[in-house]
């Protein structure tokens, strides 16, 4: 028996014109032309018996049986489209290891760390995704997380990594011509700031233990990666994690000004779901990441018997 089932260029048509609510962008979309898109939606129409659009005024409105059909077509579609690329992949997306991160803990210090990871274990498909917000582990199928706090994620297993140590870095030449005082004169010194965690001069401060003088003002940033990059380029001062900035260190491309890294009250931890703790390949990817965090406090010890 043949299925009563609309063509998929008309069922795509259709989602794209009501997800922009619009033709000509639905059009762009899709690159096919306005009218090729209106043809589409008229013969669905026509097949359902049903209007789908109405114009109120200017606007294009969906009708309440479009704004229905709208959101079990998409619920197909996305099925569609997952069942497609599991076929591509050979492999079902759910059977991925999620990996969650903060983005810049992502780009700088995870990530190139993961070849070494996927090397020995080529079956694994990672699903690799990034938050800057508190999580919900009993909502969500991340397999484990790499975070930052004081191990007080409920409903999982925490285990520290190792602790967020800050420092201040510039340009090497900006460094260099930093006045030699006992006081920090912050009206005289270029900073740079980071609107995403706008304590850090203050967090780092109170752990030096330094005096100081003046407004910290200067550029804010929105981000560290944004932060870093202008501190590279000569702007001025900034406070980070040491964990973002050790290559940077390593190449002289940044130095470090008024001292070595300061401890703050809080640590990096990998943080899984308990339901997910004892997946196989959760499992490992735990005794990896614990192996490279030793290995990174290994190499942070002897950066400072060198001076970092």
């Amino acid at each position: 028996m043949r299925r009563f089932v609309p063509s998929l260029t008309a069922l795509l048509a259709f989602e794209s014109a009501a997800r922009h609510m619009n033709f000509t962008k639905a059009a762009e979309d899709l690159a096919v032309t306005q009218s090729g898109i209106s043809r589409q939606i008229s013969n669905l129409e026509s097949l359902l018996g049903a209007k789908l659009f109405e114009r109120v005024g200017s606007r294009l409105v969906l009708t309440e049986v479009a704004k229905s059909y709208l959101n079990e077509i998409t619920s197909g579609l996305n099925q569609i489209e997952q069942a497609s690329v599991n076929c591509v992949r050979g492999q079902s997306l759910e059977a991925a290891l999620m990996i969650c991160a903060h983005p810049t803990l992502a780009s700088r210090w995870l990530t190139p760390r993961l070849q070494d990871f996927l090397k020995d274990r080529p079956e694994t498909i990672l699903d690799f995704v990034t938050t800057a917000k508190d999580i919900n582990f009993t909502e969500t199928r991340i397999d484990a997380a790499i975070l930052r706090g004081r191990g007080t994620w409920t409903a999982t297993r925490s285990q520290e990594l190792f602790r967020e140590e800050l420092v201040v870095v510039g340009a090497p030449h900006v460094v260099d011509t930093l006045p030699s005082e006992d006081v920090l004169d912050f009206d005289n010194i270029a900073t740079l700031q980071n609107a995403s965690r706008p304590d850090l001069w203050l967090t780092w401060l109170r752990g030096a233990g330094l005096q100081h003088r003046g407004a910290i003002r200067g550029p804010r940033f929105p981000h560290s990666e944004l932060l870093i990059s202008a501190a590279k380029s000569g702007l001025g001062l900034a406070v980070v994690p040491l964990l973002y900035v050790e290559t940077e260190l390593q190449n002289k491309e940044l130095a470090l000004a008024f001292g070595g890294p300061v401890p703050t009250a809080d640590s990096y931890w990998l943080v899984q779901p308990e339901q997910r703790a004892e997946i196989p390949a959760a499992h490992q990817f735990s005794l990896w990441i614990k192996d490279q965090a030793r290995q990174f406090r290994r190499d942070v010890s002897h950066m400072r018997s060198t001076n970092l």
